[in-house]
């Protein structure tokens, strides 16, 4: 049986600061992180397979949970809703009194089906129509997320009552996806929104930021949060009155890289919070850190063949199918039934799309092939939440259960 990880590929901004408090070593979880048990997910593809499924133990999901607020005690957490959205797995988190963060009306929905407070939930995508305003208002949403004048307009014009937090620009130093280029308001901007703000009435109650998906730099928070408070100050001078500070998400998750523990990320981020009076309320949205580790992905090989002296293996799960995110450098950890020396293999989608290839020169057994399951370990977020059914494929299942841990 096969249990390797996958090469390491492109990354981007992984340099550390040479500012940083602590030494790079003592930075990175070197003990075991909690993960599904594999043979649970071998007899689960060997039972019944009909198309690639992703399996989630929400056990685990609590137990993140748990590690978050241990770590963390003055952070609410509210879920990042699309990490994954699978309504089974929604319900075990509302279960543990978590918020929730949502980016459309569709999730907002989704919560209410469950009887989430909607006092819990926060309206974090920075970009919302007029529409989608209304409509969150409407059910009683307060909390809306803005990072330039004309969404602060918008949301104080559909929603007086709302309150509306900035989101600011933050390092992204460390980050296999960096958020700053496409969200957060930078200095300048972030001061013509508070100026704004002041002028229409606007109640800005509060400050965001995102220190970039996987963020394996601890020195980001610090630094963010830092920025968050002269801005509390800034918007202060201005005769507002903040008082939520939402520290985003990011919070990273094992794969192949080193990552620092949350127990480190939380004492860099309780350092800064002290500068923070009790009465202000602390957020946060992890995503990935809930439930990633929680869920196997699952699918099989169709075939293999060789192209230009290169060996290919096609998947019945690609770009499309829920894999997508190898192709911004994210490394699985790649588990067979195989035991071959490692070749390098090119994987591709099901899909007649050029584009739908996986993994290149990917070290991965010789001797898979036709019918062998391929595993992918901590896959419980943004893989089926990512999927589609281009080309008719059908969606992977999604199987759910919780065990006695």
């Amino acid at each position: 049986m096969g249990d390797r990880p996958s090469s390491i590929a492109r990354s981007r901004q992984n340099a550390f600061p040479k500012s940083s408090a602590q030494p790079q070593e003592q930075l990175f979880d070197t003990h075991p992180e909690v993960s599904l048990d594999f043979e649970i997910v071998r007899q689960a593809a060997r039972q019944k397979y009909t198309r690639p499924f992703l399996i989630v133990d929400t056990a685990i999901v609590r137990e993140k949970i748990a590690r978050f607020r241990a770590a963390l005690p003055r952070v609410k957490l509210h879920y990042a809703v699309k990490a994954n959205p699978d309504r089974r797995i929604l319900k075990a988190i509302a279960q543990e009194d978590a918020g929730f963060e949502i980016a459309s009306t569709a999730e907002l929905d989704l919560l209410l089906t469950l009887g989430v407070p909607v006092s819990e939930v926060f309206y974090s995508n920075p970009v919302k129509s007029r529409d989608s305003i209304a409509y969150a208002a409407a059910r009683g949403v307060e909390w809306f997320a803005v990072d330039s004048v004309d969404e602060l307009r918008r949301v104080h014009e559909v929603a007086p009552q709302a309150k509306p937090y900035l989101r600011i620009a933050a390092p992204n130093i460390g980050s296999d996806w960096p958020l700053s280029g496409k969200f957060g308001a930078g200095v300048s901007d972030a001061r013509e929104i508070v100026a704004t703000a002041a002028k229409l009435g606007a109640d800005l109650a509060g400050v965001t930021f995102h220190v970039g998906s996987q963020c394996r730099n601890p020195e980001n928070w610090r630094v963010a949060i830092e920025k968050a408070r002269a801005l509390f100050e800034a918007m202060q001078k201005a005769g507002l009155k903040p008082r939520m500070l939402d520290i985003g998400g990011g919070f990273p998750v094992r794969h192949v890289k080193p990552i620092p523990s949350i127990e480190v990320i939380g004492a860099v981020v309780n350092e800064g919070l002290k500068a923070f009076p009790e009465e202000v309320q602390v957020v946060a949205e992890p995503g990935r850190y809930v439930v990633s580790d929680a869920g196997y992905f699952v699918c099989r090989v169709l075939g293999t063949a060789v192209r230009a002296g290169k060996r290919w293996m096609h998947w019945d799960a690609g770009l499309f199918g829920g894999v997508i995110e190898t192709t911004e450098g994210l490394k699985y950890r790649i588990r067979t039934d195989r035991s071959g020396p490692d070749i390098p293999w090119t994987v591709g989608g099901p899909t007649c799309d050029s584009v739908d290839v996986v993994l290149r020169d990917e070290p991965l057994p010789s001797d898979l092939q036709e019918g062998d399951f391929v595993y992918l370990k901590n896959a419980g977020a943004y893989t089926t939440a990512y999927a589609s059914q281009f080309n008719g494929f059908p969606l992977p299942e999604v199987r759910v259960f919780e065990s006695k841990r």
